[in-house]
């Protein structure tokens, strides 16, 4: 199989026509004319319309796009976008109390996630914060360690998200 280059033009079955924008070890990342911007396996079927040859060196406007956010990440309290799932846009969650007689509530699922996403955020900035105190170094990593625990008690709403890059990741068993 052929690897197609950034700027190959391709007609997706599903989502129609469109640029190959960035190529990544698995997947092909790919403006839509209709459907905006998707992401594709390399094996997935398509139909090739042109096929842009790149050097190995280039650079994609992704990469560059991509550096330049992590590091106003890590020196600014900047928070990126995320990108909700594409099955939840839209969506609605509906709470049901325990008790009869009394009224559910529906939110919508995009407002819960950006909360989460804020939740998210704001752990960062203490994390910085932390490391960046004058406390012993002792307390420091405790502080670290319930940081961790606090990202693992949110990997629940992992699947909320469109990418698994974006995912809360508690402590790792080795």
């Amino acid at each position: 199989m052929k690897i197609l280059g950034i700027g190959s033009r391709i007609n997706h079955p599903e989502y129609g026509k469109g640029v190959i924008t960035n190529v990544s070890t698995t997947e092909y990342w790919v403006t839509f004319i209709e459907n905006g911007l998707e992401t594709i396996d390399l094996d997935s079927e398509f139909e090739v319309i042109e096929a842009a040859e790149n050097e190995v060196d280039t650079v994609s406007f992704y990469d560059v796009e991509r550096t330049l956010r992590d590091l106003l990440k890590k020196w600014s309290d900047v928070s990126e976008i995320v990108p909700i799932g594409d099955k939840w846009k839209g969506g609605k969650m509906t709470l049901e109390p325990g008790q009869p007689g009394l009224a559910s509530k529906d939110i919508p699922i995009d407002t819960f996630f950006h909360k989460i996403i804020m939740v998210r955020d704001r752990l960062r900035v203490m994390e910085q914060k932390i490391n960046a105190s004058n406390i012993e170094e002792i307390e420091k990593v405790e502080l670290q360690q319930y940081i961790t625990r606090i990202y693992g008690s949110l990997t629940t709403f992992n699947v909320l998200f469109k990418s698994n890059n974006h995912y809360f990741v508690g402590e790792k068993t080795k």
